[in-house]
């Protein structure tokens, strides 16, 4: 970057003086005339900033002032183009004096951040005020890593310093550094630069086109079937074509975009989504976030992400991206460079739970300073999302269900909803999602991580060329991705919702075959369940067009209670779970649940939640509500939270 890019100016009319002389020796004569400092940062880049004020004649400026004074202030300013400022020869001259010192300014701020701490500030002046900035700036590049992470908490918890000594950090840390404070919890945002600007499009070209441009780069191979039907359906299809198509739902996992809502209202977003969705899943091969790179994609969805500030679903596809790129440590100076870093921070601090879980998995796949598990797309940390001293000495997974999600699963019951919205934000009386906020502040001891695969494909029969996924598939893919994520090196529970608790038998089971997996099984201390059809549902009984308007073909034959899949399973299971003396406890409904407008059906009965195992209880809810309690002190969570803590005492008093 070069070094007018970060010069900032502003001028004044503030009255002057006699005329100046053309040598000034003493800053006492200057210091109001002109503010400058300089730092260096990792590189070798330099950032200088300097203020100008009461001038109307050219000025000279003796380079050994600047040399002894250039650390006693700093004004960060934004930048205000030349043609607009009074005075501009003026400024001009002054800049092209300033930057005549650029070459001993160099010289001490390396003395500052590279020379041991006993001589550091021996032969700079410094005001005393100055000082503590500048030793955190120092040990925050110490080979030492417990220093380097000492530092970083240092700065992210002050909260009294002025503005440029903010900015000073934003532009002198290194990305090791920036990161760390982006994952602090109390970081204040001023600690991070603005993005630099965006490169102008194309000449003609909107975004839409830029987006498919970028799709059209990325390489073909690797790709599976579905993945290069909808690359090919971006690509070809119009704005107006894909407006009139009005059916149905589709996602590839994550979040599920119900492109049914949106079809027909905003076309050009909605080719941007079917772009982004692409994106997404090259951006889960290696090779292929490369070419993102390469091609200009991190500007690029940068660009979308400003734009789309009111469609949330359109920022965390592309925060899902940028998480993705992030699992590549070659690629992490590209993203911080790109500015991404500081739209993280501000999203880790949002109310928003979806918004912030998103940025925090991009930001732990970024910190290799004290994150060594990577999260592939899917797998949230719901607790701790920021760095925390706090021990972690289990981990709880959450497995929604059919037509769940990894946050709207384990939200509140709906029926507090309006009394919330109209009372002030108070996670205490409303959450939108309980193992977040409930859980997270009664067990902090806890790594929570809820999981999210894509159940939203009744529509995939008919537009992509690939076979529905089983549960087995399913089941293989999430253990790579949880093991991945460092599941097993500590005491696990599972708790899942209606199939989720399929695909956590299976799991356990296939990872039990698995020597390179035992550690998930070995260190699986308990299963909560709640309504887990184990024998069957009745959903699968009603008619063809009722089974494909709720799951696929393959997933209703699993579900149906003469599927032998389903047999077998439980079977070899229970077998399983009693040799390894697993705590047990399932849930289930006693109420029917409305399917649409016109039907109402007992989900999962009684008798096919029954595991085998463990305590079973009856709820008075639904099949929805089973896994959403109504308030903290509900029943639903008190007992989740006594099984928790009883099945991880001994885990948790250690």
């Amino acid at each position: 970057m070069s070094l007018g890019a970060y010069c900032v100016i502003c001028c004044r009319r503030i009255g002057t003086s006699a005329s100046l002389p053309k040598s000034l020796t003493s800053w006492k004569h200057v210091r109001n005339i002109v503010k400058f400092t300089g730092s260096l940062i990792l590189g070798g880049s330099l950032f200088l900033t300097y203020e100008v004020r009461a001038l109307q004649k050219s000025l000279t400026l003796d380079t050994q002032v600047v040399e002894r004074e250039k650390m006693k202030s700093y004004i960060y300013m934004d930048t205000i183009p030349l043609d607009k400022i009074e005075n501009y020869g003026i400024v001009w001259q002054t800049r092209r004096e300033l930057h005549k010192a650029v070459r001993k300014v160099l010289t001490i701020s390396a003395r500052i951040l590279r020379s041991p701490f006993d001589d550091s500030f021996s032969t700079v002046d410094i005001e005393e005020h100055e000082c503590p900035v500048w030793l955190l700036l120092r040990k925050s590049q110490e080979d030492n890593r417990a220093m380097r992470l000492e530092a970083v908490q240092e700065m992210s918890e002050a909260h009294h310093w002025h503005d440029y000594q903010y900015r000073l950090i934003a532009q002198a840390s290194d990305w090791r550094t920036l990161i760390g404070l982006a994952r602090s919890k109390e970081s204040d945002l001023r600690f991070f630069l603005p993005p630099p600007p965006l490169p102008s499009l194309k000449e003609d070209f909107s975004t839409e086109e830029e987006l498919r441009h970028l799709l059209a780069l990325l390489p073909h191979t690797e790709l599976d079937e579905c993945i290069q039907h909808f690359t090919n359906v971006a690509l070809n299809e119009s704005s107006q074509s894909l407006a009139a198509q009005k059916g149905g739902l589709w996602c590839f996992g994550g979040n599920g975009l119900p492109y049914v809502e949106s079809l027909g209202e905003v076309p050009s977003a909605t080719v941007e989504m079917f772009c982004l969705e692409a994106i997404v899943k090259h951006s889960e091969i290696s090779s292929h976030c490369d070419h993102i790179e390469a091609h200009g994609g991190l500007q690029l969805l940068q660009r979308l992400y400003h734009i789309h500030k009111d469609f949330p679903k359109v920022q965390r596809n592309i925060m899902r991206i940028i998480g993705n790129m992030a699992l590549n440590e070659h690629l992490h100076p590209a993203i911080v460079r790109s500015g991404w870093v500081s739209i993280m921070a501000k999203a880790m601090k949002s109310h928003h739970i979806m918004k912030a879980s998103h940025a925090a998995r991009a930001l732990a796949n970024l910190d290799r300073e004290t994150v060594q598990d990577k999260y592939q797309d899917g797998v949230y940390v719901l607790h701790p999302q920021c760095r925390t001293s706090q021990p972690i000495k289990a981990d709880v997974l959450f497995i929604h269900g059919l037509m769940g999600a990894a946050f709207k699963t384990w939200r509140q019951q709906d029926s507090e909803r309006g009394q919330a919205e109209n009372a002030l934000e108070d996670e205490e009386k409303y959450t939108t999602c309980w193992p977040k906020t409930w859980l997270a502040k009664d067990c902090p001891a806890l790594r929570i991580i809820s999981v999210e695969y894509d159940t939203t494909l009744s529509d995939w029969r008919a537009r992509c060329p690939t076979e529905r996924k089983s549960i087995a598939f399913r089941s293989n893919e999430l253990l790579r991705k949880l093991r991945a994520a460092g599941v097993g090196d500590r005491p696990v529970i599972w708790i899942a919702h209606s199939m989720g608790g399929l695909l956590v038998k299976k799991m356990l089971l296939e990872a039990s075959k698995k020597p390179e997996l035992s550690t998930i099984v070995n260190n699986t201390r308990g299963l909560l369940f709640y309504s887990v059809p184990h024998h069957g549902s009745h959903l699968a009984e009603y008619s063809v067009n009722i089974r494909y308007l709720l799951f696929p073909s393959l997933e209703v034959k699993e579900l149906s209670k003469d599927s032998p899949a389903l047999k077998v399973l439980q079977d070899d299971f229970l077998e399983f779970a009693k040799d390894k003396n697993f705590q047990v406890l399932s849930f289930v409904e006693t109420q029917p649940t409305f399917i649409g407008s016109m039907i109402k059906l007992h989900v999962v009965p009684v008798e096919s939640a029954d595991l085998g195992i463990g305590e079973l209880i009856l709820v008075d809810v639904n099949h929805l509500n089973i896994c959403k309690p109504k308030e903290k002190d509900a029943f639903l969570y008190q007992r989740t939270l006594q099984f928790i803590r009883e099945t991880l005492a001994r885990d948790l008093d250690n």
